[in-house]
């Protein structure tokens, strides 16, 4: 495999949780989570379908609970081999494969839409609290 397209050592991926990485599709930069299954690695796009700017894996691993992931925002759970969402607001969509493979203990993106960026989040968020709606206090 290439070493440009190499993620992380399958060791460095949480075996309760998700491993964060950033990805370049041209000019723009999205973040991608890895969950490792039993006998395989999957990835996702890093955001719930409800609300696409809410990430699922905010820098310290997404929650994952009995073997699902869950969108903290609004409760949903996520099949963590598929992706498709069984429980909440956007049950029946399904998380944005990216597709990636192991070799000889390391996981490598496979995915020729994207071009693997670095480990961790994409820097291109808002970490504010703040709501949807503004108010303009007039």
């Amino acid at each position: 495999m290439d070493e440009d397209s190499r993620i992380v050592a399958l060791e460095e991926v949480p075996d309760d949780g998700t491993f964060l990485f950033t990805v370049r599709d041209g000019f723009d930069t999205k973040e991608a989570i890895i969950v490792e299954l039993s006998d395989a690695v999957v990835a996702f796009e890093n955001y719930c379908p409800h609300w696409t700017d809410v990430r699922l894996d905010k820098g310290s691993g997404a929650t994952v609970r009995n073997g699902q992931l869950v969108c903290e925002k609004h409760g949903a759970t996520f099949e963590s081999d598929s992706g498709l969402c069984n429980y909440g607001p956007c049950e029946g969509a399904v998380l944005e494969e990216v597709s990636v493979t192991t070799e000889n203990g390391v996981v490598y993106l496979t995915d020729e839409r994207y071009e693997f960026e670095n480990q961790g989040p994409s820097g291109d968020h808002d970490l504010s609290s703040r709501g949807r709606i503004g108010f303009s206090g007039n």
